[in-house]
């Protein structure tokens, strides 16, 4: 099969996949870094490298699911509180095998809007990095992510975009 072919079914294969459909089989941290190495070849106006990620694994993706859980609770009111929500927020955290914050660092050097898309394109490259993987993923931004500001030491020049989820598929 030529490149060509094999990049098309990746592109034609590539989908949101949710944590309730990921196994408890872990992901090597070879595949991780090869994934995370996919983001970096994103074409970016004057070589900003605008995207920062951080991998919560084991004990950190735990903490990170108890403060969503606490940021969510803390920013509803009562009458809208949703404890199926609630519960869902720590159920895909604790059920994805690696969870990748995704931030955007604004450089200055070129318009915020081509800093996002450079992010954005990076992203991309990790979801097709991990259908060629067979590893589900899906990204997602939750308004309450802008609450993690503290916990993932974001930048003034810095703004989270939202969650990628990664778990293995049978």
């Amino acid at each position: 099969m030529n490149k060509a072919t094999v990049l098309k079914e990746i592109i034609e294969q590539r989908r949101s996949i949710f944590p309730k459909d990921y196994t408890d089989t872990e992901i090597s941290q070879e595949v991780i870094d090869e994934i995370l190495h996919s983001a970096t070849l994103a074409p970016n106006h004057k070589r900003t490298k605008p995207w920062r990620f951080k991998i919560f694994k084991g004990e950190e993706k735990a903490i990170l699911a108890s403060e969503m859980q606490a940021i969510y609770k803390a920013s509803q009111p009562e009458q809208l509180f949703l404890e199926k929500k609630y519960n869902d927020i720590g159920f895909k955290i604790n059920k994805a095998n690696v969870v990748i914050s995704i931030v955007v660092n604004f450089s200055g050097m070129v318009p915020e809007w081509e800093e996002i898309a450079a992010t954005s394109m990076a992203v991309q490259n990790m979801y097709l990095s991990c259908t060629a993987n067979n590893i589900g993923c899906y990204w997602s931004s939750p308004s309450i992510v802008n609450a993690l500001k503290e916990s993932l030491k974001i930048e003034e020049n810095q703004k989270c975009l939202g969650l990628f989820y990664m778990g293995r598929l049978d």
